[in-house]
């Protein structure tokens, strides 16, 4: 097998894999969310919402590692690391509006807060602590 298939079928594997562990996210979020409104555990929606969004972004990480894998598989050209290029933007983007989302904060804010105790670094420590209060 030549080297560059190999290469290949490595971004292909680890596409499907990116793909997969977003389905799995979505069903398990969906599932926790089922439970934990069954259950009556508070807040169903905000931790819905972190789940999804972990998975989301575990998946466009994995999506963007196997498109960085396939374009150095084949002879670069420029037009295919352009593509890449404009590709990695685009999911670097859809990662930081979503790390936004879930956390409230950008990605390069949280070693800043990190000093600010649990809450700061810890997203379900606010969530723990409203739940025992109330």
């Amino acid at each position: 097998m030549e080297f560059g298939t190999i290469i290949e079928a490595i971004g292909e594997a680890i596409d499907v894999i990116g793909v997969i562990a977003i389905v799995v996210g979505v069903l398990y979020a969906i599932a926790d969310a089922a439970i934990r409104g069954l259950r009556r555990v508070s807040p169903v929606y905000t931790r819905f919402r972190r789940v999804l969004g972990r998975a989301i972004l575990l998946g466009l990480e994995l999506l963007v590692a196997a498109d960085i894998i396939k374009t150095v598989a084949v002879t670069p050209t420029l037009d295919s690391v352009a593509v890449l290029g404009v590709i990695v933007l685009i999911r670097t983007f859809l990662s930081w509006s979503l790390e936004l989302e879930i956390s409230g904060r950008w990605p390069w804010q949280k070693w800043r807060d990190a000093r600010g105790g649990a809450a700061a670094t810890d997203p379900d420590a606010a969530e723990r602590s409203a739940a025992e209060a109330g």
